[in-house]
């Protein structure tokens, strides 16, 4: 919690000064262009002068408007015609204000006080003592009816129209390339969601199918006033132990699960007859090791369901094998069909490979196959 804390504040506190840093080279960029025809002490005058501050307000006001409004409001809804009928204001207001030129003409074009400017060209010209009626001012000219000619000669800023070209076109990308990120997170934010439930759905599903089967084992050898009861509910014990600490957890310790299974095959061998042979065996280090919980139980589980005959031979063998970076997993048994156990065993095996699709994606290898009447079943799995 306090790392997505922190990591929060660390994005926006990127932000703003991202922000700052862009607004503040924003703010160099009437300074550039009038450093060629300014000097120092006229530089210092436009910054301190409200032109520059409108011209630097204007454009602030057309990007936030546009990023936190326009865009979420209207163009991610699809509102596309209000969203372009709102710029076309913006531009219209943009092309009659023309901020950029009105800064530049009230800054450089102003005249100082005190200095009335340079001397007019006719003025130049004109002697100094002469009357003024010899040099008659040409009336202006007159259009039909004696009305004065159109004037067509609109000025257009061109900077300030790039400017406002230039703000729209990085707000869109930046807030686009936010919505993205945003909802590329949201997407695997509901893929875990979904993953952990479909986990928690298969964990259900496994705990009291296993349990049932234990203590069905168990209710028959209390019925027959068996002398192992007492033993085998001291197994279901630790079992039922290791279930309720460890199987909530995504990964848990080997050994548990190790043991968890050697207390399992005891209960079953409880039950079994002279023509089951049972080899279960255990190699290699199994400290330090993690594995995800009842992950093997399943095919445990199989093997007592459909291994087992009370008239035939039923050879059994389960091995694991803990190396330094995998752990292996083998069985086999004979195959004999029981028909009111078959559906429930094939939805454990699919639930099974569905955990292991979450739990060990592409580091893990899982063989099942039926040949010559064996069940046969081999896992590899990839440990850090």
């Amino acid at each position: 919690m306090k790392s997505d804390i922190w990591g929060m504040f660390r994005s926006k506190a990127f932000s703003v000064v991202t922000h700052i840093i862009g607004w503040t080279l924003f703010m160099c960029l009437p300074v550039f262009f009038l450093s060629h025809e300014a000097g120092k002490e006229q530089l210092v005058l436009v910054l301190s002068s409200p032109a520059y501050w409108k011209f630097y307000g204007c454009y602030i006001f057309l990007f936030y408007f546009h990023t936190y409004l326009l865009v979420p409001y209207f163009f991610f809804q699809k509102k596309y015609v209000s969203y372009a009928a709102v710029i076309l204001v913006l531009f219209i207001a943009v092309f009659f204000l023309r901020p950029f030129d009105n800064l530049i003409a009230r800054s450089i074009h102003r005249p100082a006080a005190g200095n009335p400017g340079p001397p007019r060209e006719m003025d130049v010209h004109r002697p100094h003592n002469t009357d003024k009626m010899a040099y008659p001012v040409p009336p202006p000219r007159r259009g039909p009816q004696g009305m004065p000619p159109p004037d067509f000669n609109v000025q257009i800023d061109i900077v300030s129209i790039l400017l406002f070209v230039m703000v729209m076109a990085l707000s869109l990308a930046l807030e686009s390339t936010r919505h993205l990120r945003m909802t590329e997170k949201r997407a695997i934010r509901a893929e875990a969601d979904k993953a952990n439930a479909e986990l928690s759905t298969l964990k259900a599903q496994v705990n009291p199918h296993f349990l049932f089967n234990t203590l069905n084992n168990i209710y028959s050898l209390a019925v027959t006033h068996d002398d192992n009861t007492a033993a085998s509910i001291m197994k279901l014990s630790n079992i039922m132990r290791y279930v309720t600490d460890e199987v909530s957890e995504e990964y848990g310790s080997l050994a548990g699960e190790v043991a968890c299974l050697s207390d399992f095959i005891d209960l079953q061998r409880l039950r079994l007859g002279e023509k089951v042979q049972v080899n279960f065996t255990v190699s290699g280090q199994l400290k330090n090791k993690q594995i995800a919980p009842l992950l093997l139980m399943t095919f445990v589980e199989n093997v007592f369901k459909h291994g087992i005959s009370s008239h035939y031979d039923s050879p059994i063998t389960i091995k694991i094998i803990s190396k330094a970076d995998s752990i292996s997993f083998y069985c086999q048994n004979r195959i004999f069909v029981n028909n009111r156990s078959n559906e429930r065993t094939g939805i454990g095996i699919a639930n099974t490979k569905e955990r292991l699709r979450h739990l060990y994606p592409g580091k893990h290898q899982l063989e099942i196959n039926t040949e010559n009447g064996f069940f046969t079943v081999q896992l590899q799995l990839e440990v850090g």
